[in-house]
């Protein structure tokens, strides 16, 4: 069974990992949305190749689930070079990172997914690396102790993240290019399940592709995952067509309501109204109170909620606003005769 909560987190799980790299686009032009970003990469990628030089290091920032390591393939492949992918908490000390550095060959991609999690020992021998593609490292203990230097070929560090402000400023001043990602159009998430249910074959009926769209909370990873859990759905329920009322069936059954919603979103607005009068609350004392982790509501349900105008944040803590107020009171009495209990 399906956890409903796991249909709008945006982490990449080992299973279905295949499906998901093959859905993503090769190109450029394939990428779908994000038009200013992609638009400047385009320039700089163009620039680079006819200076004969590695494009200058990348830093993408944005929620989760909106395509940052798939444009980083990208741009390798765009470049006509190697990438290397690692994450932030893998590289637990200086000789790991000197490892990866070291196998790198002349303007070959490094990816680093959750940059801001680096160790700031390993972030200080990245310094060097990024400005005079060089290497410190330090050989012995005591007073017999030496520095030597390992020249470095000239690569590109394309460095991801969702929190940009954990990322230090030593660290963020050495990106040449800072681009942030944003949530994506209804219009664009719609030609994003059109393109997926092409490579799935999956039959799909316009209103139910609109449908999906509006409900996948800006972001392409989700609107994939739910297009395969309804697929689902089409196949038992129906005669394997994607119709609207299946797409309606599917998502009400999933938890998933008209404003993409899930029940995790509704169960902190009201521990927010109801628990707390509206708030201010603190994100550890709302964390205890929902049972979720902190990163989570960050990265997950808080800016979903921010955009569409249901909570704000002020350094007091996390408040409903009226909107939110509204919402609950049109939808009360279905919260009552439903799963109004799994909301406590």
């Amino acid at each position: 069974m399906i956890e409903k909560e796991d249909l709008i987190s945006c982490d990449l799980k080992k299973e279905g990992t295949e499906t998901e790299i093959n859905l993503r686009p090769k190109l450029l032009k394939q990428f779908i949305g994000q038009r200013s970003v992609k638009d400047n990469l385009n320039i700089y990628i163009k620039a680079a190749l006819q200076r004969d030089e590695p494009i200058d290091h990348i830093l993408l920032y944005g929620p989760p689930g909106l395509g940052k390591t798939t444009l980083a393939n990208i741009i390798a492949r765009e470049m006509g070079v190697n990438i290397k992918m690692t994450s932030g908490p893998v590289i637990e000390r200086a000789g790991d990172l000197a490892a990866i550095l070291t196998n790198l060959k002349e303007k070959d991609v490094l990816f680093i997914d959750e940059i801001h999690r680096l160790n700031r020992s390993v972030e200080e021998i990245l310094y060097p690396a990024l400005e005079d593609f060089a290497l410190d490292i330090l050989i012995g203990k005591g007073p017999s102790a030496r520095s030597i230097r390992i020249d470095l070929p000239k690569f590109t560090l394309i460095g991801a993240t969702t929190r940009t402000g954990l990322i230090t400023s030593p660290l963020r001043s050495r990106f040449g290019v800072i681009s942030r990602m944003g949530y994506y159009h209804e219009n664009e998430l719609k030609e994003i399940i059109n393109r997926t249910a092409i490579i799935l074959n999956i039959e799909i009926e316009d209103k139910a592709c609109l449908e999906i769209a509006r409900r996948s909370r800006g972001t392409p990873r989700i609107a994939n995952r739910l297009l395969k859990r309804i697929r689902d759905f089409a196949q038992i329920e129906g005669e394997g067509i994607i119709s609207e009322n299946i797409a309606n069936f599917a998502l009400k059954n999933m938890g998933i309501d008209n404003n993409g919603l899930c029940e995790i979103d509704k169960k902190l607005l009201l521990i927010i109204i109801n628990r707390f009068k509206g708030g201010p609350v603190g994100l550890g004392t709302l964390a205890a109170s929902i049972n979720e982790d902190k990163d989570t509501i960050c990265d997950v349900h808080e800016p979903y909620l921010l955009q569409k105008g249901f909570l704000s944040r002020t350094p007091q803590g996390r408040r409903t606003t009226e909107m939110a107020y509204k919402y609950f009171q049109e939808n009360y009495s279905n919260l009552l005769e439903g799963d109004s209990s799994s909301l406590f």
